[in-house]
């Protein structure tokens, strides 16, 4: 096989994380891979890198900031309050709120964005980060043993640079999550090849193909238990093979859970190691840009055998190494027979029973061939990085004045979140109180499946018994004490409407504009400005964190001035304030 340029993200610190002695999800399970990497000597025919984590200014690209601020405080002791009592954010014991879980997930994040980037930027053919692929996080929730969609940043990283990309995703669980992100876009085709039924996350079905201008760019293939290598590629194959000739992408994320191995503790598929690498070697040949990354998989020493050897794939060298185990580190788990293989078991083929399989191609091809042609998009260069970061000043900025035009965009901004809050609250209250919001919901459509879940249902699945559970209900009121463990809380609970002076049975309404996070970079200036005096309509410059500097009273905008007369007078004073010696060259 010809050989590409492999850029390989890890973190060392992405295994020492856990989500609890007994829970499924092991996130050590990247650090037994990397070793195993390493003792096959693939690390020097890659270029290792370790990526910078995403920020949480970085994270609502996506997610909402109400549920990156709630992560970037939550731990096992507050949880319960901030969740208020298990109603939001975290529902259900899927996902705990485990010491670092926002440092994991920045881990996560960064290793898929900033291979998005390298991948984008020609810098690597195939990029690989199998501390990735959290595929079920929601915007402001999550779910499935994921917190931040980091499958979602890294593609919206890609469409910076790429007019389509395509997202694959092999894992036993429905990808739910990035489709949901993509439903209604046709810069994203999101294909998902997962086991359908009365299983995690219970969306997925064949119909469900998108919505308004994503209308049949999502694709469903839904499967049932017990499926073998070869029924696997004589769908996988087709299908790609057609969405490739009329899609057409400029880049392809391939999402390789594990959780569809033989043998897996929460899948129910029968792949073998050789099957599941074999859409690896599929998409690769394709010379198309690709993403790698991980997902599922709960048989750690299946997961880390299985995207080994995909690293292999990746380089090309797979027939090249030693199905017997070099020594590592942890050698004796992979007893009793110490080689690098997943075998296939003896659990029944349920797809060869009524040839449900050839329904389900012949039905996706023919929604696939009725598809336009590619769609296309108007690209337009836009700066990576402001000019100060870009001169190795990220701590000189020159801000201009608030305007008439930034306050009206600061209140629109505020009217539309407030409509949407308002419609919010209004769909909350057609639910109803009984069970006959949580009948409808399940009730079936004209076409004889369950409804489409939505956001608002007061019901979910659990990944690990693929059972629903109803969402408790927030509690009228929250004891006064639980708000004196040294953390604000978001600025909406009981106790905090109290302190505000409301009245009893009245709660503060949600404002994201109210914020504490000092982390977004619009709270920042504005706070900047106000801790310096500074008005709307006056000049202020601040350099390396020194104070503003008056000029004379001139204001950057008379009664009869324009907008262009203002934007002069800032340079001028720019031009002076660098003469004044406050910033020194680095030319000597």
């Amino acid at each position: 096989m010809s050989k590409r340029r492999v850029a390989y993200y890890y973190d060392p610190d992405v295994g020492s994380y856990t989500y609890g002695l007994t829970h499924a999800m092991k996130p050590q399970r990247m650090r037994i891979t990397h070793e195993l990497v390493s003792a096959y000597d693939m690390l020097p025919k890659m270029h290792v890198l370790r990526a910078k984590r995403a920020t949480a200014e970085t994270m609502t690209r996506f997610h909402t900031d109400e549920y990156i601020d709630f992560l970037s405080k939550v731990t096992p002791e507050n949880a319960r309050r901030l969740t208020y009592q298990g109603t939001r954010f975290l529902v259900g014991d899927d996902n705990p709120p485990f010491e670092g879980v926002f440092e994991f997930s920045s881990i996560s994040a960064g290793g898929s964005i900033a291979a998005a980037t390298r991948l984008m930027e020609g810098q690597a053919d195939i990029a690989i980060n199998w501390a990735g692929g959290l595929h079920h996080a929601k915007k402001r929730e999550a779910s499935g043993f994921c917190y931040i969609n980091d499958i979602v940043l890294g593609i919206l990283e890609m469409l910076r640079y790429a007019p389509r990309v395509l997202y694959i995703d092999i894992d036993c669980h429905h990808g739910d999550g990035v489709e949901e992100a993509f439903y209604t876009t046709d810069r994203v085709m999101t294909a998902s090849f997962h086991k359908f039924g009365e299983f995690f996350p219970g969306t997925g079905h064949l119909e469900d193909r998108g919505r308004g201008p994503g209308r049949g760019y999502a694709v469903n293939v839904p499967l049932k238990d017990g499926i073998t290598d070869e029924s696997y590629k004589n769908i996988f194959e087709p299908v790609i093979d057609k969405i490739l000739e009329v899609y057409r992408p400029d880049g392809i994320v391939l999402q390789c859970g594990a959780d569809s191995l033989s043998g897996d503790k929460l899948g129910g598929l029968n792949l073998t190691m050789q099957g599941h690498a074999r859409c690896v070697q599929y998409v690769r040949s394709k010379n198309i840009p690709l993403m790698l990354l991980g997902g599922g998989g709960y048989t750690v020493k299946n997961v880390a055998r299985a995207w080994t050897y995909e690293t292999a794939c990746a380089l090309g060298i797979e027939q090249d190494i030693d199905p017997n185990l070099p020594w590592n580190e942890y050698f004796e788990w992979f007893g009793p027979r110490y080689r690098l293989e997943v075998l296939e078991s003896n659990l029944e083929d349920l797809n060869a029973r009524d040839n449900s399989l050839d329904k389900i191609r012949d039905s996706v091809l023919q929604h696939l061939s009725e598809l336009r042609p590619a769609p296309s998009v108007q690209m337009q260069d836009v700066p990576r990085e402001n000019l100060a970061h870009h001169l190795g000043l990220p701590n000189v900025r020159g801000y201009r004045p608030i305007d008439d035009m930034d306050e009206r965009l600061a209140q629109h901004a505020r009217f539309v979140y407030n409509l949407q809050n308002e419609s919010d609250e209004t769909h909350s209250d057609s639910e109803g109180d009984g069970a006959d919001s949580d009948a409808s919901s399940a009730r079936p459509t004209a076409r004889g499946r369950p409804a489409r879940k939505t956001r608002g249902s007061k019901k979910r699945m659990s990944i690990i018994t693929s059972q629903y559970f109803d969402v408790p209900r927030a509690p009228p009121d929250l004891d006064d004490g639980e708000a004196d463990d040294g953390d604000g809380g978001c600025g909406h609970e009981a106790w905090a409407s109290a302190r505000a002076g409301l009245p009893a049975g009245a709660t503060r309404k949600r404002r994201f504009f109210q914020s504490v996070a000092e982390w977004d970079p619009v709270k920042r200036v504005v706070t900047e400005r106000e801790r310096a005096g500074v008005r709307a309509g006056e000049e202020a410059f601040m350099v390396n964190g020194g104070k503003p500097r008056a000029r004379g009273g001139a204001r950057a905008r008379t009664r009869g001035g324009g907008r262009s007369r203002a934007r002069e007078k800032v340079d001028e004073d720019m031009d002076e304030f660098e003469a004044d010696g406050d910033v020194e060259d680095d030319d000597d």
